[in-house]
């Protein structure tokens, strides 16, 4: 008997549109799904060609209501630092893709399913959307990042307060606070992410990239530093086939053909 996968995955062009597919269980993080979606996150770094994703859940509640609670219940430490780890490389391993990730959050993003989000590049939520990191109700802490990328993404302050009260907030309060982008209705909100996939899919697929590299690295960098760093990549492009045809396209007043070269 053919096992249903729990990610599927539509190419269109170079946007790649990743759906997290459990949605019996509110596309909850089991070990089967984290797994999986590694698998189709490294397929996808092998192919150049790929120049944005969005990541979204099945069905019209949840992108992802957490980690499995009911598999969790039982880990013995070890198991719960193996499970921590599958998680953890999943989101370093979005953060180190050479194109930009959109989640699109269509519910709840409880938990890991908050973390996953985090370790896109960018949010973008339902009106029903909800987000938090209530751990704290179960007896534990986040183990996917949530503490620390919560942290960066809206303030240490309160990061602390969402992970200490395991409060969760809905897509108004996660506009306000910066934690989403934008809010859309339900029935748009998918098309709204894809068409910003396509938007960053065509531009120049070098420079988005190490906008992406030095955005992230320069984070936990020094002012100076971060900006050293920004030099290097900004040198670096020059001479590409990318940046002498960006910019004889502007003087020509011509859309650009970038090659990613």
């Amino acid at each position: 008997m053919s096992v249903e996968p729990t990610v599927l995955h539509l190419r269109e062009g170079a946007v790649v549109t990743i759906v997290l597919n459990r949605p019996e269980k509110l596309n909850a993080l089991n070990a089967q799904l984290l797994t999986e979606l590694h698998a189709v996150l490294l397929t996808l770094q092998a192919d150049s060609a790929v120049l944005a994703a969005v990541i979204t859940g099945s069905g019209e509640k949840a992108f992802a209501a957490g980690a499995d609670i009911e598999a969790m219940s039982t880990m013995t430490g070890d198991e719960a630092r193996a499970f921590a780890s599958l998680g953890q490389g999943v989101n370093h391993l979005i953060e180190s893709l050479h194109f930009p990730v959109i989640a699109a959050v269509n519910g709840f993003a409880l938990g890991g399913g908050c973390e996953l989000a985090l370790a896109c590049d960018f949010i973008y939520a339902s009106e029903r959307a909800k987000f938090g990191q209530p751990e704290v109700n179960l007896g534990v802490i986040p183990g996917f990042g949530g503490t620390q990328r919560l942290m960066r993404r809206v303030g240490a302050a309160l990061a602390r307060e969402l992970c200490y009260t395991g409060d969760i907030v809905d897509s108004a309060e996660a506009l306000r606070t910066g934690l989403a982008n934008k809010v859309f209705p339900p029935a748009d909100l998918l098309l709204k992410a894809q068409e910003a996939a396509k938007k960053i899919a065509g531009k120049g697929p070098l420079a988005v990239r190490a906008c992406k590299r030095v955005i992230l690295t320069g984070e936990h960098l020094a002012l100076t530093l971060a900006t050293d760093l920004e030099t290097e990549a900004f040198a670096d492009i020059f001479g590409s086939h990318d940046q002498r045809e960006g910019m004889a396209a502007f003087l020509a007043k011509r859309p650009a053909a970038f090659t990613g070269a």
